[in-house]
């Protein structure tokens, strides 16, 4: 073919054409990018998977029962408990819910937490934390260790335990501190007690301000039309005309951690090692959750007198970290909130209970 006075072959056009072709950045092809516990595992087969879990079991086993053998170390001196001690919690597992019924035929929901494999893991002291108290790093549920790293695992191997799933810290005082390797079991707290449960939430994905804030939205009819689920205004017109920090706007909705205050143990299962708490807590089923003691006294801590019309007979009602006798009449306790399991103690009505300011 020719252009004005430059002629150019058909054969030399097409080489300087796959010229420019291979000029580009080669293709790699076979790049795995999806890895699967099969790619790591080998393809394992099922006899040969349980039995590399049962060797593992037995070695983490003697791995324990050596680090904690009396012979070898002399276990830490047990202090006496006194009133604002911090104890250590738990990390236990979200079974989900279901209803209770007290013996006077009361119902109360309560979520199932169930401690699997609780170990101290570490011990923090003052100057190695924060500088004010002591902390304590509890692990819980047991993982395969061929998915760790091997700093991970070290962590573990100090400590005599197994690997974990979910490490967390709890302040702890003085007095409370804990040997590394102790087991935690359901039966650290008891019936009666108060504790904050703290757990990521469900993600909800993008929400707008009426799901994600509970807005109330426009209105639906009469002449509305222009909008329905939007937040409206955002802000003043005039002095000053911004949008303050921390408005509440659509995005993301859950996935963080959240806690959950003051939730009351009503029964504690020693055999399978589950908490039965009031109420909801965050999280789905089978999400690890961190329980630890309630950190805030009940805001209703007036003294009231009572005035009780029950015989002259000598009584023991335990409260929240207090514990009353009384065999008059008249006695008084710290809180309003109290009347009612009081006469569940009793085995009396109500009626016969009266406040005296």
């Amino acid at each position: 073919m020719s252009q004005g006075n430059i002629i150019i072959s058909f054969e030399s056009a097409w080489k300087y054409l796959t010229s420019l072709r291979d000029l580009r950045a080669p293709i790699i092809q076979g790049i795995r990018t999806h890895r699967t516990n099969t790619w790591w595992d080998e393809h394992l087969t099922e006899d040969n998977a349980s039995f590399l879990k049962k060797v593992i079991t037995e070695e983490y086993k003697q791995q324990t029962t050596d680090k904690l053998s009396p012979l070898k170390d002399e276990p830490w001196p047990r202090h006496e408990w006194v009133e604002g001690s911090r104890r250590v919690g738990l990390v236990a597992v979200k079974l989900g819910m279901m209803p209770v019924w007290t013996k006077s035929g009361e119902r109360h929901v309560v979520t199932m937490l169930q401690v699997q494999d609780c170990h101290v893991v570490k011990h923090l002291s003052k100057e190695e934390y924060d500088g004010h108290t002591a902390a304590l790093i509890v692990g819980g549920k047991n993982v395969s260790p061929f998915h760790r790293p091997e700093g991970y695992l070290e962590v573990f191997r100090n400590a005599g335990v197994p690997p974990k799933q979910k490490l967390t810290t709890f302040c702890v005082s003085d007095n409370a501190i804990i040997k590394p390797g102790t087991p935690l079991y359901a039966a650290h707290f008891r019936p009666g007690q108060y504790v904050d449960v703290t757990a990521k939430t469900i993600g909800k994905g993008f929400q707008g301000v009426m799901k994600r804030w509970g807005f109330k939205g426009q209105p639906a009819s009469h002449g509305q039309t222009k909008t329905h689920r939007r937040p409206g205004s955002l802000g003043p017109g005039g002095d000053p005309a911004k949008v303050f920090k921390g408005k509440k706007m659509p995005g993301r909705m859950g996935n963080i951690y959240d806690t959950t205050h003051g939730l009351k143990i009503w029964r504690v299962n020693t055999k399978y090692n589950i908490l039965y708490v009031n109420g909801s807590v965050p999280g789905h089923r089978n999400c690890l959750v961190k329980v630890k003691r309630l950190t805030h006294t009940h805001t209703n801590s007036q003294v009231c007198e009572v005035k009780c019309t029950c015989p002259q007979v000598e009584y023991l009602f335990e409260g929240e970290g207090s514990a009353f006798i009384f065999s008059a009449s008249v006695f008084t306790f710290s809180s309003v909130k109290l009347k009612k399991e009081l006469c569940t103690v009793l085995s009396m009505p109500a009626q016969s209970l009266t406040l005296a300011r």
